[in-house]
């Protein structure tokens, strides 16, 4: 009898073992991508983050974007813990800069060059005490004319190259937009508009640039 029971208990052992062995196994891996209006559109049905949850599939990954318009990078700050650290992710795209450099023209409220290393340093030690792995992103465009023609590029490549030195500095990986942009706008618009191309207005993805940013973004999740 009491052989029976020893026998018994361990085949409940082995099965509650193997039953959160498989639920560890199967729990997808949580990605957010973090930043403003761009990721804010992300999720609509034709956006970078769906075309990216498309192809990953739903078993494997989960994935969700973090996005509010006209978020700067001290905004991202102040809403870490709730929409983000909350959550538990594995995989942060922090995508954070163009309102940072654009509001500094159009309202004279962006991000001074010091301070917005301060802030993006701070995003990066939170999320990584946290737990979880980081992507960083460089600011994509401000007008898709061929580089250094657009009346801010020369500041958008200062933050850009910023994020470079700090994913150095941490030894994180670099999704390098502004590079994989200025690349495509030199090739691809030939007629050198200011929008059209990859955006709707200059700054905002058009379909087209869903899919671009999509294209770049992926590899670092697979």
């Amino acid at each position: 009898m009491k052989r029976h029971i020893r026998t018994t208990s361990a085949i409940f052992i082995l099965l509650a073992l193997a039953t959160a062995f498989t639920a560890m196994k199967a729990r997808p891996k949580k990605v957010i991508f973090f930043g403003d209006s761009i990721t804010q559109a992300g999720v609509k049905e034709n956006g970078y983050i769906t075309l990216i949850k498309q192809q990953l599939g739903s078993t494997s990954f989960d994935v969700a974007g973090a996005g509010i318009g006209g978020n700067k990078v001290y905004d991202l700050y102040l809403r870490l813990e709730t929409d983000v650290l909350s959550k538990q992710p594995d995989l942060v795209f922090i995508y954070v800069g163009i309102n940072d450099v654009w509001h500094k023209q159009t309202s004279h409220t962006g991000t001074d060059y010091d301070k917005y290393l301060k802030f993006y340093q701070a995003l990066i030690s939170k999320i990584t005490a946290a737990g979880s792995k980081l992507v960083l992103c460089t600011p994509s465009v401000i007008g898709e004319k061929k580089s250094g023609e657009n009346p801010l590029d020369a500041e958008l490549d200062k933050y850009a190259q910023g994020i470079r030195e700090l994913a150095a500095k941490n030894n994180i990986p670099v999704c390098d937009l502004r590079k994989a942009f200025a690349e495509y706008e030199a090739g691809k618009n030939p007629g050198n508009a200011e929008k059209g191309i990859l955006t709707s207005d200059g700054v905002h993805m058009n379909d087209e640039g869903n899919k671009f940013l999509a294209k770049n973004m992926l590899p670092f999740i697979k």
